[in-house]
């Protein structure tokens, strides 16, 4: 039987996740912190003026380092009155993943906005709102070539690859061609006079379905990523309240779902000062295995009257476990939110 040598063994890996990971989109355990991430409809959705947004996320260091998974992303948006009870928003962001020694990279750009309206709603009466949103842009995807050898230029003399060698590949160096896409989104939520709220929303990316391939002649494209979510406030005290949420993610044959709570204490005053602390979970679908739990997610957040700064630790409870000892991902998360000129009459939840 012929056996392969470990540089093709290598590359038929490679290949192998490649395959995997362009085909899905990069994710943040703080979800409910990447408002442009997670669904067009979110667009102006909050208190103030406008908005600026900045996440990043640093995957299995514990065995991939120095090149772990890493995701960044960074949004703006802002919103302006077209009615008595009516907005309008429009914005602006940008994600750059990288997995791998190859270091496959995604890089999106995205312009979006969307229409706020209030349904119902009155002194004492709760406020019900609509949101729906849409997003267009360009992504591109591509791979760091002179990190890669192949078995031609393997040199048998010194048992090492010699990189200044031609490597016979046909698609080396090729990066998909910039793509058009195209992401939409609903959102409704209820706004009560004790400082509760409760929300559900949905959305669709990459409506599109466009081609990512990095070799000419295939026909790879991303999936469509489906997505709802849904969560509220619930006031126990005057200075505390419980914020639980999850979200359902469908891409392709995976699956996702997180779920959890934070719990929010605030002291009320002019110069608000907010904590939360929470616990999370994640499960997805294993091949041949059905639903499993993946990881547990830790927070913990701080709100200083504009800015709002959340950290988080994911510790892996999967069967990876036997090689990154639970060590998942870092995660941190900050937002600015720049007040108004005057008290708006819509009023937005703090998610």
């Amino acid at each position: 039987m012929k056996q392969f040598s470990k540089p093709i063994l290598s590359l038929i890996l490679l290949l192998m996740v490649v395959g995997q990971t362009s085909a899905q989109d990069p994710r943040f355990s703080q979800y409910y912190a990447s408002p442009w991430n997670l669904n067009p409809a979110m667009t102006g959705l909050f208190n103030g003026r406008w908005r600026v947004t900045a996440n990043y996320r640093d995957q299995w260091s514990s065995f991939l380092a120095p090149v772990p998974f890493r995701t960044y992303s960074a949004a703006f948006d802002a919103r302006f009155e077209v009615g008595r009870n009516d907005y309008a928003a429009f914005g602006i962001g940008a994600m750059h993943d990288e997995a791998g020694t190859a270091r496959y990279m995604q890089n999106k750009v995205h312009v979006g906005g969307a229409f706020l309206k209030q349904l119902t709603g009155g002194r004492y009466k709760a406020e019900h709102y609509i949101s729906a949103g849409a997003q267009l842009g360009f992504g591109q995807s591509s791979i760091d070539w002179s990190q890669l050898w192949f078995s031609r230029q393997f040199d048998p003399t010194s048992e090492t690859p010699d990189m200044s060698a031609p490597n016979g590949e046909p698609n080396a160096g090729a990066d998909t061609k910039p793509y058009l896409d195209f992401n939409a989104g609903l959102l409704w939520y209820a706004l009560f006079g004790d400082n509760g709220f409760i929300y559900a929303g949905g959305a669709l990316h990459h409506v599109n379905e466009p081609g990512i391939s990095l070799i000419e002649d295939d026909q790879e494209t991303l999936y469509s990523r489906w997505s709802g979510h849904a969560g509220g406030q619930f006031p126990v005290s005057d200075n505390l309240s419980l914020l639980p949420g999850a979200l359902f993610m469908k891409q392709g044959p995976a699956l996702e779902s997180d779920f959890g709570m934070n719990i929010r204490y605030s002291n009320n005053d002019l110069n608000e000062l907010a904590m939360r602390a929470g616990v999370w979970a994640r499960l997805g679908n294993k091949p041949e295995k059905g639903f499993q739990m993946d990881a547990i997610t830790i927070v913990g957040m701080l709100e200083l009257d504009r800015w709002m700064l959340g950290l988080s630790y994911d510790i892996t409870v999967s069967g990876l476990t036997d090689a990154n000892n639970s060590r998942g991902a870092f995660e941190v998360s900050l937002t600015y939110f720049h007040p108004g000129e005057r008290r708006a009459r819509v009023v937005c939840p703090k998610f």
